[in-house]
């Protein structure tokens, strides 16, 4: 007889993309699959896609993965780790009644600046522990009740696409904290949804999925999913998070102290409290739920920082037709130039410790004729590392202290990025080249869930990923001192 290898599967519902990854008990990798799937604009600012594109997107994903593990590799459980925001309005048998508005949508924003004027922004954030948001479901919802009413109406049902996704999977209703957190219509201080900020948009708490936490068996796989993708009858769903909280949790990232920085386009810091205390959470920070139960988030937006080194980039590199080609060859030219970029200065064009979205506008300080676009390039690397200590001093300045450093994302592929990172706030710091982040943290739920594992700490010592450190160096840190209030003193004016 052949032996029979128990494996579990983690899930990433991405905003463009789909990712499955099948995981040995042991935490090791055996397969994994990717389907992608679009975003449409019908209007400016929209932001929408099909729900049920993303669901036949998961189940070719499946297949491929039930494909790879064949007769000798068995999945015995499953979560799911999802994009956060994004609204699918359903009827009452979980059919969509409108396209999945996404947490990128902009169709909200008189709304929300009219709620802020309007003083409601110090309520909601008492109770759900965020700042009110446009794309998010409390800003969503009340716009449909007063710009679509036949939408509204319709809608018996206020899914996440988490949500969504496991109601395919299993026939059942089914949230978990984190991505329920980011809806802006749930309780910081317990996993409940919160009768007040529901009546604020017009809904009711029973419109909205019952909740899970992270960890804990939701229901096994329909017969149908289960004839759909060859998986095994009766395969277990367990509770999932948000994709960041997952990749937060695969990085291990769960104490107080440790900051997780993720940087593509736009750069996000997450930290970690154990207390669901709004009042001492700094002002610019949200608090939401972590995909381990008893631990919260704490995270700020910087916004589109890493969109300026994208602008400069097809700028000053732009006879390059490869784009991977572009950043080999800007990095190479990074290697020429010294911490401080001989003076120069450069202000985001889109983002900020201050502005993460909106209107404002950037540029260069102190650009005479000896620099170069390499010196262009490396001021836009430092003024993000800027951004980043200016926003990890307001955490310090709230009494929350910051020991270690995790980064992940676009910006890790450079040489140069991370030791600028690394030598502006003065921290250690660390980024992995696994490609699977949330789909890893979906798996150590999952594993819980079917008791692979007592308690997450084991789970998490199985599948810790493969890091890279940089310390800090004491000669470029002296140099990024003096840069650093220089750079302070010209965003202040």
């Amino acid at each position: 007889m052949d032996f029979v290898q128990d494996a579990i599967i983690g899930l990433d519902i991405g905003t463009t993309s789909a990712k499955a990854a099948l995981f040995a008990l042991t935490g090791q990798e055996l397969a994994s699959a990717e389907s992608t799937y679009g975003i449409t604009s019908p209007q400016p600012g929209w932001c929408e896609q099909d729900p049920q594109q993303v669901w036949r997107a998961v189940l070719d994903i499946l297949c491929a993965i039930a494909g790879e593990a064949g007769s000798t590799i068995r999945p015995v459980g499953m979560a799911v780790a999802s994009q956060s925001g994004s609204l699918v309005p359903a009827d009452a048998d979980g059919a969509p009644v409108y396209s999945c508005i996404t947490w990128m949508d902009g169709r909200t924003e008189a709304l929300v600046n009219a709620w802020v004027a309007a003083g409601a922004q110090e309520r909601v954030r008492a109770i759900s522990g965020w700042h009110i948001h446009p794309g998010l479901p409390l800003a969503t919802i009340a716009w449909l009740r007063e710009h679509n009413p036949t939408v509204f109406g319709a809608a018996r049902r206020w899914l996440c696409m988490n949500d969504y996704i496991v109601f395919k999977l299993t026939g059942q209703f089914a949230a978990n904290p984190s991505n329920g957190g980011v809806t802006q219509l749930m309780q910081a201080a317990t996993p409940a949804w919160s009768p007040e900020l529901c009546a604020m948009v017009g809904a009711r708490p029973e419109q909205f999925s019952p909740i899970f936490e992270g960890g804990t068996v939701i229901g096994p796989i329909t017969p149908e999913t289960r004839e759909a993708t060859r998986l095994p009858a009766g395969l277990p769903v367990i509770s999932g998070g948000h994709d960041q909280s997952c990749t937060a949790l695969a990085l291990g990232v769960t104490q107080p102290g440790q900051i997780l920085l993720a940087c593509g386009t736009s750069w996000v810091i997450t930290g970690v409290v154990t207390q669901p205390d709004v009042v001492a959470v700094p002002d610019a920070l949200d608090l939401n739920y972590h995909a381990l139960p008893g631990r919260w988030t704490i995270s700020q937006s910087l916004g589109g920082l890493g969109a300026s080194l994208e602008w400069l980039v097809n700028q000053c590199w732009g006879e390059l037709p490869d784009r991977m080609g572009r950043y080999r060859s800007l990095d190479a030219e990074l290697g020429q130039t010294r911490a401080g970029s001989d003076g120069l200065l450069f202000i985001p064009m889109s983002g900020g410790h201050v502005a993460p979205a909106g209107m404002q506008r950037g540029g260069f300080v102190n650009l005479h004729l000896g620099h170069g676009r390499a010196h262009m390039a490396r001021a836009v690397l430092e003024s993000a590392a800027f951004e980043l200590r200016l926003a990890l001093d307001n955490i310090g300045q709230g009494g929350l202290r910051t020991d270690a450093l995790w980064m992940f994302g676009g910006a890790t592929r450079s040489s140069i990025w991370p030791r600028i990172v690394a030598d502006v706030v003065g921290l250690p710091l660390r980024i992995t080249p696994s490609a699977h982040l949330p789909a890893v943290g979906a798996a150590i739920l999952a594993s819980l869930g079917v008791k692979a594992f007592s308690n997450a700490v084991d789970a998490q010592r199985c599948f810790t990923q493969p890091a890279l450190a940089y310390n800090p160096d004491p000669a470029r840190q002296a140099i990024y001192a003096e840069r650093f209030n220089a750079y302070r003193k010209v965003v202040g004016a």
